[in-house]
Parts: C-alpha cells; structure tokens; sequence
C-alpha cells in the first residue's frame, strides 16, 4: 500500500510528465491558435467588434447591462505579468524562489504567452501550502491598483454588474476585483492541490456555458457586453456569448492615466509583503545586486545603533545613508519625580529607538506584541505588556517612575498614510504627556510584515539604501485635554491626541484597530 508522501510524489511525476507532453505538442505547432480563431468565427452568437471610445458614447445605453472584461488586457496599463509573478514568489517562496524566477523568465519569453504564464505559475507555486497562502489578498491588491488605468477603470465602474476575466490564477486575482472593484464574478484558472499543497499546475478553463448559467441566471445571453484589447486572442470563448465587444488598442493603453489615490473605490489602508517598489525585470536585477551591500549596510547601521553613544552612532548613519530630520515643540517638563510619556504613531519597530536618538538619551519602549530575538538586540529597555488593563497599568507607572516611556498607542504598524486607532491606556497613567509625529519612508524593503517573521523587520528596513525618518515633538499635552486635571475620559484623551498627530503628519484618522489588520492580512489577530 502506498504511502501518502509516495503517492503524492506518483501525482507529481504524471503531472510532470503531462506537462511536459503539452509543451511538446506546443512547441512542434500553433494548431491551438488556429483552432480557437475559427471556435470564434464559427460561433452561433457573432458579436459585433466596436472601438474602445465608442463604449464612453453608449455608457447611458449600456448602463445596466453585465460587462464581461479581461483585467489584464482592458484594465491594467502594463502588458507584462513578470512584476506579479515575482511578488507571489518572493513573498511567499523567498529568495531562492525568486531568484529562480528571474533566471527561468528570459528563457520564459521564447514561448507562447500562456506557456509563459504555466511555467511561472509552476515556479511560484509548486509546494506552497495553500491555507497560508495570503499573497492575493494582501500584497498583489496595492501593485494593481497602482497599475490600473484611469480611462479604462471609468468604464468599468460605471457598470453594476462586471464579470472579471484573467488568464492568472484566481486565487491571485480574486481579492482584487472582489474587494476592491465590487467584482460580482471572476473567471479565473484554478490551481490544483494535493494534501493542502499547490502542485503547481492550473485546472482547465471552465466550460464556458455552464459559468454563463451561473452569472445569468433567468437573464438572456443577449445582455453581455464584452471589453477587451485588440490585437490579442480571445483564447475565453466566454466571450463570444457578449453581443457586444469593445476593444481598446494598446496606443490607447499607453495614454492612459494611473488611477489617482483618491478614486480608489475602496481606501488602500493596510496591505503586507517586504517588497516596496514595483519588481519588474530591471529593478528586480538591480534589487539581487544591491541585496549583499545592503546585508552589509545592515550590519554596520545595527552595529553603530547598538554600541556606540549617540554622538558618535548619528554621524556614522547619517553617513551610511540614513536621512532624519526632527522639529522640538515641546518645553521640557519642571516635574523632576517622573518621567515624560512620549505618545506617537507607529510605522515601524525602530521607532521607539529614533525617539530616544533625538532626545539623545535613553527610554523605556513598552510593547505588546515584539519577538524574543528583537527584544534581546534592542539598544534601549523594553518592557512587554500582557494585555492585562490592570497589571499593564501598574508596569507603565513603575517605569514612568524610573525615567521617560515611549509607547506607540496604535498598536501596530501601518504603512499608508493613516492612523489607526490609539489604545487610551496612556491618558490614565500621567498629565505630562507629549505626542510624536512620526514618518518612515523607503524605496526598497518595508520594515515591517504581518505575517512573515517579525525579527527580520529591523534587518530589512536598515537594507534600504536611503531610509527616511521624520519626527516632530508636538506641544505638551493641555492640561485641560487631560484625565486628571482636564477631567476628560481616556478616550477623550485618546482620539484628541490621535487628532494632532494627525494634523503633524497630514494623514487620515480612522478607527481601524491592530485587530483589523492582523484579520484582513494574516487571518489571526497578531499575538506573538
């Protein structure tokens, strides 16, 4: 009898061995392609080819009908799928993975578009476990945001109804056109898995009929309209059910605008993955060349940050490339019997360290949720907290006892320009509070992960080659905007210091918690 671990290696060799069948067949011929050219002439249901402008003249027209379109083709402005294809394999691969991508693409690119696609899916997915694969929801939505089209999204979104189309697997797409186009359907390829693993190849395309039955329902297949691009192949017979189709041309495509931030249907607030530029070919060749000098620079930056006094360790980061500006608000206290509570935002989990470089002398950072390893390698206290409001309480008093606390209310990091909602814990603790304004910016690794190891946010985010970080000492807590004195609620106190930061920073308040983010990009609520 065979054994699970030698059946699934049995599935994988025929597998491999079909696949490898096919690409023959491929190689030897263009039969297919001929063949899916007359399907789309020789169909009952001939649809009527339009230009792409007339579309925006009949919009009234076509108003309520269900628009079918292909979302790389008649949405996104870039024709490459390279960029998508290397976030998937480096946020949920690694590096090796990675990097076995970039060496296979060029090879990749004497083939057929979609013998391409197959063995790029088969490169970043062969073995990753499907439950914890969360890369479409959380890192792919924000990169095709940045590249959808402005002029083609307008015609979209007029549309109650859409039906999105991909050649890439759903579980890539799905959260995009779901979650942020209000997508009602997706046709996309699914992925095949054997015992909770990707296996690498895509299942065939659904029958395109019965997909129809389901989209339609008591509708008449009359009421499609299609949007596609000219000069492809419409290789989803799907679409020979629309009896209309608008084809916009790649010249058009090219003088499309990139969606403004502020039409994004749905605000882009919380989004994962270490990558923080666009991976396209070149700059994914000029990522590998800089990773060894950036491990380098990490070790420098880490070693200055950790062992020398602040004097000298400000000079050599500032060499090393690292940029900070800061601007003094506040008057320092006369209380001489505790310390000063410094309130500021998260962005990522250096920021209580940058505190205490600007004030040029130590504090206490209070956490919730920092790795062991972190807190060992830390060149300030740290003090964990248990999520007890009591116990909690009594620690922070102590610690404001002994010298300054800086405490990162949000909770959590966030990456956009928002603040999520600040804990109101610190307003019970002391009157002598001070908010921070803080701001990190990069242009090659996050700092920051909700689901990958959080011990590795201080190495990425000293890789960068110009790491910036801005910090602003607002005024000092009124005393009439205080528990204790002031006789407002913690909470009170919360959001009005939630409030100046805000306005320091130009940024958006919300109430979204650190639970939200850890559900919506992790799946669990984010303790350690």
């Amino acid at each position: 009898m065979l054994t699970p671990k030698a059946l699934f290696s049995c599935m994988l060799t025929i597998e491999v061995l079909f696949f490898l069948f096919k690409f023959l067949l491929r190689s030897l011929s263009n039969v297919h392609s001929s063949v899916q050219k007359r399907l789309w002439f020789t169909h009952d249901l001939q649809p009527k080819l339009h230009k792409y402008s007339s579309l925006s003249i009949k919009a009234d027209y076509l108003l309520n009908e269900t628009l079918v379109f292909h979302m790389e083709e008649a949405l996104l402005k870039s024709s490459s799928l390279f960029p998508y294809f290397m976030l998937v394999a480096f946020e949920a691969g690694g590096l090796l993975r990675a990097i076995l991508l970039f060496v296979a693409y060029p090879l990749c690119c004497f083939f057929s578009k979609e013998m391409r696609t197959k063995i790029m899916v088969f490169i970043c997915f062969f073995g990753i476990k499907r439950d914890r694969f969360r890369v479409g929801r959380s890192v792919l939505p924000k990169f095709f945001l940045e590249d959808v089209g402005y002029e083609g999204f307008e015609i979209i979104m007029r549309h109650k109804r859409k039906v999105g189309v991909s050649d890439l697997p759903i579980v890539m797409v799905e959260g995009f056109l779901k979650d942020y186009l209000g997508v009602d359907f997706v046709m996309g390829r699914e992925m095949k898995v054997a015992y909770g693993y990707f296996v690498g190849f895509m299942e065939e395309r659904k029958n395109s009929n019965s997909f129809l039955n389901e989209i339609t329902g008591e509708e008449k297949i009359n009421s499609l309209v299609g949007y596609h691009s000219l000069g492809t192949t419409f290789s989803q017979h799907f679409f020979s059910h629309c009896k209309e189709i608008y084809l916009v041309t790649r010249a058009e495509k090219r003088k499309w605008h990139i969606l403004p931030r502020d039409k994004y249907p749905r605000r882009l607030i919380f989004h994962d993955g270490r990558l923080a530029f666009r991976p396209t070919f070149s700059a994914t060749f000029l990522m590998f060349l800089w990773f060894p000098f950036g491990l380098f620079l990490c070790i420098i930056r880490a070693t200055a940050a950790l062992f020398l006094p602040y004097g000298i360790a400000l000079p050599i980061l500032a060499f090393t490339g690292i940029k900070g500006t800061m601007s003094m608000y506040h008057t320092p206290s006369d209380k001489k019997s505790r310390g000063t509570l410094f309130v500021c935002n998260h962005r990522t989990l250096l920021d209580p360290i940058y505190v205490s470089m600007a004030l040029m002398k130590p504090v206490t950072a209070v956490t919730y949720s920092l790795s062991r390893i972190s807190e060992m390698l830390s060149p300030i206290r740290t003090v964990r907290l248990m999520r007890d409001r009591k116990n909690d309480l009594r620690r922070m008093n102590e610690m404001l006892c002994q010298g300054d606390v800086v405490v990162c209310a949000e909770g959590t990091t966030c990456r956009e320009p928002y603040l999520l909602r600040f804990s109101p814990l610190f307003a019970e603790l002391t009157d002598d509070i001070v908010p921070v304004a803080l701001d990190m910016q990069v242009s090659m690794f996050y700092g920051t992960t909700a689901s990958g190891l959080k011990c590795l946010d201080p190495l990425f985010f000293l890789m960068n080659p110009f790491p910036t970080c801005m910090i602003k000492f607002l005024e000092r807590l009124p005393a009439s905007y205080t528990c204790g004195s002031g006789g407002k609620s913690r909470y009170e106190v919360a959001n009005y210091v939630q409030c100046e930061i805000g306005k320091a920073l130009g940024y958006e308040c919300t109430s979204l918690t650190r639970k939200d983010k850890y559900m919506i990009l992790a799946g669990n609520e984010g303790v350690i």
